[in-house]
């Protein structure tokens, strides 16, 4: 057993290399691993962390574009030492030689198993969770700036293609054959389809809420339910009684406030955030009367495109296990391409959703979406793009574009049904692959073309990584070891375990859970049934398994005193018609969930629904599980760890 309470970055390479010789010791020999461990000890020691973050990731790279057939695994293409009389890299040469010839290019029948391993040592830190620098932050938001002047030179493209919509529409029929109305044809039948998924939409038909993150007017939790400002753009399309008060009552009761209320049109606010090695991610924080409705649209945009006949099988927002099981399929028979876009939610213009959604809707997301966004240093910044990544309808705007445009331009029944959007992963079939990565960026998107897949046997897909068949997705580790106790350390280190028991690396898994006893003492497994978070059962450390026990008369099992990782709450009373009003919106489900059995579409009201007697309306009933406090509220980043009998 292990005394150190530290686990740094090259333990667990070494365990993984370890686990390698175990398991293919006829490839891996002894040789080979004293070599290769000696060779990651060096690097680490001479180029730090980056190694382990970036020169392996950047390894792997080459291995995927490879598999893609996008070029050899070539000395050129990867930097590396070769091997003697070889193209192909020194450094766990043993398992490129596997899956390549000498010259790097693909063999008939190459060892899938030996691409999980190499993908698995190369990104195993590749999103690792390291602060970023100044200069990161800088290229974020520069990039960020650039794609808003591109979105400006294409907004003047995307107004002609407006007017030649319209005269489209006027003389279509005369002249359909010419070649230079396709992409317009392609564009009227993109309207189309959109035009056919909301033509009984009734925007009004919402039960607005805020949503769990941070805004750009800074409220907390309680103070979202108390308005001070409302955006005149917003009540002219949702009224502020019906949608920002419970009714009449609390209006009047609220009086004071309603006639001192502001009624200016705010701004976003944009905010690095930690994504991972890499640099920071961009959010843009919506104010908060934005973002109430918002989510309200969201919620209810999801709930049709979701059972919608034509977008039900196609386009996804709750469930990526579709598109997962389609790239692993792809991978073994070649019949679909995986795109990924780049820069999606930032390339989505206002230009584009103007084009092809129709007149209706797109006045309502108008109305909710922020036209300016500030950057860190305080300079505003007019937005070109619909809606960066933060407002909660980038998401489903994003993917109903890219399945329309897609949809539209397909030739024939069997591509269009066989075209499935999750956001910004798109899976289509192979021989359309071309032609949709064209199409796409005709009208401004960007196509990810490092991590598209429409050759060779490799795809990827909603965090799926595919190969001839076998999931070769790897274990990838965020969060950095702390020798602290800390919750986020505590939970996400033993999902990692199992993750690489899973996968059979038992060494590496006994490490992690050898640094995890040596920090938080007794850690029950899974053979113990404890509701709390439990590595699988070894034999390593079975002296370090919790001993102080009793038995729970009324679950009539074993209890162990052990650490748990628990959110406090923060308790805050509001008047008693915000109250009311947190209940109302917070318990609100949708009305074809309530009304299953009362109508063929369960279509009702919002007030009817609210009108339904308790007993028919779960959505007005407290949860089966845990009663809903209109006093509790939970912080974000704020769980701890607890000694608590599990």
């Amino acid at each position: 057993m292990v005394s150190n309470k530290s686990l740094d970055e090259s333990k667990i390479i070494i365990s993984l290399l370890n686990d390698l010789h175990k398991s293919f010791g006829s490839v891996f020999n002894s040789r080979a691993l004293k070599l290769t461990t000696a060779k990651v000890e060096a690097r680490v020691l001479r180029e730090g962390l980056g190694f382990l973050t970036k020169t392996l990731p950047r390894l792997c790279k080459c291995l995927d574009r490879a598999l893609t057939l996008k070029h050899p695994m070539t000395q050129s293409a990867h930097g590396w030492d070769t091997m003697p009389g070889s193209e192909l890299p020194r450094f766990l040469g043993e398992f490129f030689s596997r899956v390549f010839d000498p010259s790097g290019n693909v063999l008939s029948n190459p060892d899938a198993k030996s691409v999980a391993v190499i993908r698995q040592v190369c990104t195993v830190f590749y999103k690792y969770g390291l602060p970023y620098s100044y200069e990161q932050e800088q290229n974020v938001i520069s990039q960020f700036e650039k794609t808003e002047d591109d979105l400006r030179i294409s907004s003047e493209s995307q107004r002609a293609q407006r007017a030649a919509l319209f005269e489209f529409r006027a003389s279509h029929w005369r002249l359909r054959k010419l070649s230079q109305y396709s992409k317009t044809r392609i564009t009227h039948r993109a309207r189309l389809l959109l035009s056919r998924v909301f033509g009984s939409f009734e925007h009004r038909d919402i039960v607005p809420r805020h949503g769990p993150g941070s805004v750009a007017t800074k409220q907390r939790l309680w103070g979202k339910y108390q308005w001070r400002n409302v955006s005149s753009r917003l009540t002219s399309e949702f009224p502020l009684d019906e949608y920002f008060y419970v009714g009449l009552g609390h209006v009047c009761d609220s009086l004071d406030s309603v006639n001192h209320m502001a009624d200016e049109d705010l701004g976003a606010l944009v905010i690095l955030v930690p994504k991972d090695s890499r640099g920071p991610r961009l959010i843009s924080e919506e104010p908060v009367d934005n973002q109430w409705i918002q989510q309200g649209l969201h919620r209810a945009l999801v709930d049709l495109v979701e059972r919608h006949p034509l977008t039900k099988w196609n386009v996804r927002f709750t469930d990526q296990e579709p598109n997962r099981k389609a790239a692993l399929y792809a991978s073994s028979c070649g019949r679909y391409a995986t795109l990924d876009l780049k820069e999606a939610s930032d390339r989505v213009s206002l230009g584009l959703v103007r084009l092809l959604f129709p007149d209706n809707l797109t006045r309502v997301l108008e109305a909710c979406r922020s036209s300016y966004t500030v950057l860190p240093g305080g300079r505003r910044l007019d937005l070109e793009k619909f809606a960066p990544m933060g407002s909660s309808l980038c998401f489903p705007i994003m993917a109903l574009t890219i399945w329309a445009i897609l949809t539209a331009g397909a030739s024939d029944a069997d591509t269009r049904e066989s075209i499935y959007v999750y956001g910004d992963d798109v899976i289509v079939p192979t021989a359309y692959a071309d032609e949709a990565i064209e199409l796409l960026e005709s009208y401004g998107l960007k196509i990810n073309q490092d991590k598209s897949c429409t050759k060779g046997s490799f795809r990827e897909s909603c965090g799926m990584d595919a190969f001839q068949g076998v999931d070769v997705t790897p274990v990838r580790i965020r969060t950095v070891w702390s020798s602290h106790r800390s919750a986020a350390v505590y939970s996400s280190y033993i999902a990692y375990a199992n993750s690489f028991y899973d996968k059979q690396y038992f060494r590496t898994y006994d490490t992690i859970v050898e640094a995890l006893h040596a920090v938080y003492g007794a850690i029950p497994d899974d053979r113990t049934m404890s509701e709390c978070s439990c590595p699988r059962l070894r034999e390593v450390a079975r002296d370090k398994l919790p001993t102080l026990k009793r038995i729970s008369k009324r679950y009539q099992r074993k209890l162990y005193f052990v650490w748990d990782v628990v959110t406090p709450p923060v308790y805050h009373s509001m008047d008693g018609w915000s109250m009311l009003l947190r209940f109302l919106v917070e318990t609100y489900q949708p009305p074809r969930q309530v009304t299953e059995g009362f109508q063929e579409e369960g279509q009702l009201s919002r007030e009817a629904a609210l009108r339904l007697p308790l007993r028919f309306n779960p959505s007005l009933r407290e949860s089966d599980h845990e009663p809903f406090g209109v006093r509790s509220y939970t912080l974000r980043d704020s769980s701890v760890l607890e000694k608590r009998w599990r």
